[in-house]
Order: C-alpha cells, then structure tokens, then sequence
C-alpha cells in the first residue's frame, strides 16, 4: 500500500511539474527547432526577393544558351522543394527505424557547406527541370515556393513527432534523418540562390 501510496505522489508530482509528458520524448530539442526554423527563414526570404525589380528580359536572361536563367533556377527550386518535402513525409509514415542511425555519415553542420558547393556540379534529373513546372514564370515559381516554404517552417514550429529516428534512404545513396532532410531542402534552395547571384553579376546580364 506505501509502495503505490509513493507512486501515486510521484506521478502527481511530475504532472505538477511539467515532466510528464517529457520522460521518454523524442521531439526536437529547442535549439534543433530553432536552428532549422531560422534557416528556412532567411532562404524563404532570399528566394522570394530574387526576382524584385528584375524585367522580363533579365529574368529569362542565359549566360550561355544550355544554361538556366534565374526563372528557370525560381522554377527548379519549387519543384525540388516539392519533391524532398515529399520524401520527407514518406520518411515519417513508416516506422521509426532507430537502428539505421549508424548508417547516417553526414553531421548536420556538414550538410549545407556540400549542398551549397557549386564548385561541383550536378544535373537535376529529369522530373525537376524547369520544363515541368505547372506554373507560369518567375511569379508563379515564387509564389509556389513560399507558399510550400510557409507550410514547412509550420510543421518545424509544431512537431511533435521523431524526426531524429526516422532515417531515410536517398535515392543518390546515403542516409540521413528527417530532421537532416530540412538541411538538405534548405540547401539546394541556398545552391541556386547562389546561382542567381551569380546570373546577375555576369558582365552580360541585360541593364534592364
């Protein structure tokens, strides 16, 4: 009777103080929630200024014919937002599968220095060329992209779930966590902000 009499306080205690409902917890920390909402901030806001104040002319503007100008980077990052959000939403139906986390190589503070390298360079595939946008222009992509971006910070804000203990298989090779996935979202879209810097600051880029 004394035996349960004590774990009664002590469940009441802990209900009281808050540190129920956190034994056994694997959301994100305050700091990962923070990290990963603040950089997904700053590129919303980048990527929904690139095309301010730019004409037509400059933003269909290629600094060689094989080369995308800065609508068609606005439209490859809306789509590839799209995509990796989606195979981070696969990532979290399954299962979690803890012990895949020995096959993750990438630390967090890795991710973005390699994604926003353009000194190496990729090939999008196929699905995530500008082509196959369903919308029309700069405009249309920017307006894909914040919206899509909103929804994320959103979800990042209010999750509860553990995205640290779902790994996710890349179709590249490799593997990360979900949590990893947003620096991997995040990244692309700083590579090709990057890309569209470099666009405008090309001796060739129209004045108007």
């Amino acid at each position: 009777m004394l035996q349960r009499t004590k774990g009664r306080l002590l469940l009441a205690l802990l209900v009281v103080t808050g540190l129920a409902g956190k034994l056994g917890d694997n959301t994100l920390t305050k700091e990962e929630r923070k990290s990963a909402v603040t950089m997904l901030k700053e590129t919303r806001a980048k990527v929904t200024g690139a095309a301010e104040g730019l004409s037509s002319n400059q933003l269909n503007y290629k600094m060689t014919p094989e080369a995308w100008s800065i609508s068609d980077c606005l439209s490859h990052i809306a789509l590839t937002e799209n995509l990796l959000w989606s195979t981070l939403e696969n990532g979290m139906k399954r299962p979690a599968n803890p012990e895949m986390r020995d096959s993750i190589r990438l630390k967090d503070a890795e991710i973005l220095p390699m994604m926003t390298d353009r000194s190496v360079k990729r090939t999008a595939p196929e699905v995530l060329k500008p082509i196959n946008a369903t919308w029309v222009g700069a405009a249309g992509a920017i307006a894909e992209f914040k919206k899509q971006r909103t929804e994320h910070i959103k979800y990042v804000r209010t999750t509860t779930e553990d995205m640290r203990n779902h790994v996710i298989s890349m179709p590249g090779g490799g593997y990360v966590d979900a949590y990893q996935m947003l620096y991997l979202m995040n990244g692309h879209a700083e590579r090709h902000y990057k890309q569209i810097e470099a666009i405008r600051a090309d001796p060739g880029f129209p004045k108007s």
